[in-house]
């Protein structure tokens, strides 16, 4: 065995199989490991290996709410007239089984969520599970709570997501910020889960933070602090996005557990392969697992689409489907329908069921 990996699962799994819960996540060099086996053990398609990947979808408005009455109105339900937090956890469990049926193991929920409009520059709405302080709010953590048991019962991997960007404006600074990061991993470690990866922001180099800690030149201070916190010799596996089309920065590179990225706006497929091949030449790299965690591209009915093109570089992929406001389309734009709903959602899960080789 290879003396770095040794050291990791020395340091990871004997820790992880000691605490409470039923799966169980790792690394073993670029491959994710799940319940001690790769995942989807043995699987190839059409020549790409599988094993080892992470099938996954953006999923980040689970434990969604808008405490700006102003703009709380946009995501009412049309049955009832009204928004409910509470309804859309419900609703999002009740969709897991089926994601996970299809193949599709990880998902990514953000304490911040994400634009509710799919893209916007201004945000007014408040939608974060975090205090002006860096502390937590006791009724997001429960929804989120729910939305992690599930995942356990169901042998999945949530990709928990601290800060968005247009909502980090509501705390109050840097020492809010690392505050924030403690209290989130300290949280998820005393709840015992062992089946987490940790995104410390979503897409660290976008111009819209405002907290300077967060953005991509020091967001590996972040990334250090959530991998210092431990419980009984446990840690997250932690890194941090950046925005689609880009390749991440040897700083964060060098402090990630596995390497996200986002290919969002990347039109020409053979882009995503060429972002895989350059973030293993960025300083810092040695082998660790490519992960897409962010993708609104689609053609999952054409032999060449961004997906195939991040499996045939080894590199586990993430549909994004943003949608609209009318509780029909997409993943992100509250009141969301967590089903199969939509054509394009089917076309993906089907793939992924072909992908992965899912029952």
């Amino acid at each position: 065995m290879h003396p770095t990996r040794r050291a990791f699962l020395a340091a990871t799994a004997p820790a992880l199989l000691a605490a409470p819960g039923k799966t169980t996540i790792a690394i073993d060099r670029d491959a994710f490991v799940l319940n001690g086996k790769p995942t989807y053990a043995g699987r190839q398609y059409e020549g790409m290996k599988i094993e080892g990947l992470l099938m996954n979808t953006r999923m980040v408005q689970g434990i969604f709410d808008d405490e700006n009455p102003e703009t709380a109105v946009r995501w009412k339900y049309p049955d009832t007239g009204k928004w409910d937090a509470e309804r859309n956890t419900r609703e999002f469990l009740a969709a897991m089984p089926e994601w996970r049926k299809h193949g599709v193991l990880g998902f990514t929920i953000c304490l911040q969520g994400g634009s509710p409009e799919g893209y916007s520059k201004a945000q007014p709405w408040h939608n974060s599970a975090i205090r002006a302080d860096g502390t937590l709010k006791p009724a997001y953590m429960k929804r989120l709570q729910k939305i992690l048991d599930r995942a356990d019962a169901l042998g999945m991997v949530p990709i928990v997501s601290i800060f968005y960007f247009g909502q980090d404006q509501r705390l109050s600074g840097d020492a809010a910020a690392r505050r924030a990061v403690e209290e989130t991993v300290g949280w998820l470690l005393d709840k015992g889960y062992r089946n987490l990866l940790l995104e410390v922001a979503n897409e660290c180099d976008n111009r819209s933070y405002d907290i300077d800690v967060i953005k991509a030149p020091r967001i590996h201070e972040l990334i250090d602090l959530a991998k210092s916190v431990t419980r009984g010799g446990r840690r997250l596996l932690t890194g941090a996005s950046f925005n689609g089309n880009r390749v991440p920065t040897a700083n964060v590179v060098k402090a990630s557990d596995f390497v996200i990225m986002h290919g969002n706006g990347v039109t020409h497929p053979p882009r995503i392969r060429e972002m895989v091949d350059l973030v293993r030449k960025v300083e810092g790299y040695r082998p660790m697992p490519v992960l897409f965690n962010e993708d609104d591209h689609f053609d999952f009915d054409k032999p060449v689409n961004n997906m195939m093109q991040a499996i045939g570089g080894y590199a586990s992929w993430g549909y994004f489907d943003p949608g609209k406001n009318d509780y029909s389309d997409g993943y992100q734009c509250p009141p969301v329908r967590w089903g199969l709903n939509t054509e394009r959602k089917k076309a993906f899960f089907e793939l992924s069921r072909k992908v992965t080789g899912a029952a």
